[in-house]
């Protein structure tokens, strides 16, 4: 039986976006970017169904546009940078669903406390870029409960609505180049 070689990934920063998702007053959707980020993913050659992955996240360049938001998202009602700085997902399995659909399970750490996860990720497609570099793009979704993780800041607007939505959405473009 022949062994096929690991290949190691790294996520495209300037191709890439990570971003979290939020309903503010129930009416609108808040949309907060990761900026700064480290992965390590590994496949067995360039088959994705059994891929490795491991990310961590600086919660501190987590970014919505607004200086007076994003300084109350790394306070103690939200993330508690100062004592949590980074998130952190550890991958379980990665199983092949379809042609280009795949479900990611994991380990997500966030605020101190890890939980079981699971997103969905479509395969978009693989490439050589104009410079020979082998590019495969994923765009990865999924939901988690910030309850779960011990984020319950909340308050109730005039109409009993909730002002900040329980569950995040996760919804990121991927491009990863195989190194």
């Amino acid at each position: 039986m022949e062994t096929l070689t690991k290949t190691k990934w790294g996520i495209d920063k300037a191709h890439s976006e990570i971003q979290f998702k939020a309903r503010h007053l129930m009416i609108t959707t808040v949309t907060v970017a990761l900026k700064d980020y480290t992965s390590e993913i590994e496949t067995e050659g360039d088959d994705f169904s059994k891929a490795s992955i491991s990310f961590t996240g600086e919660l501190k360049s987590a970014s919505s546009g607004n200086e007076q938001r994003d300084g109350h998202l790394q306070g103690a009602d939200f993330f508690d940078t100062a004592n949590h700085p980074t998130l952190r997902f550890v991958s379980s399995a990665m199983t092949k669903d379809s042609e280009n659909e795949y479900t990611l399970k994991g380990k997500l750490t966030l605020k101190g406390v890890t939980k079981e996860v699971s997103f969905k990720a479509e395969l978009t497609g693989t490439v050589k870029d104009p410079w020979g570099n082998t590019k495969t793009g994923f765009h990865v979704t999924g939901k988690i409960n910030r309850k779960d993780f011990g984020i319950s800041f909340n308050a109730v607007n005039e109409t009993g609505g909730l002002l900040v939505g329980e569950e995040i959405k996760l919804d990121s473009e991927l491009q990863l180049t195989k190194n």
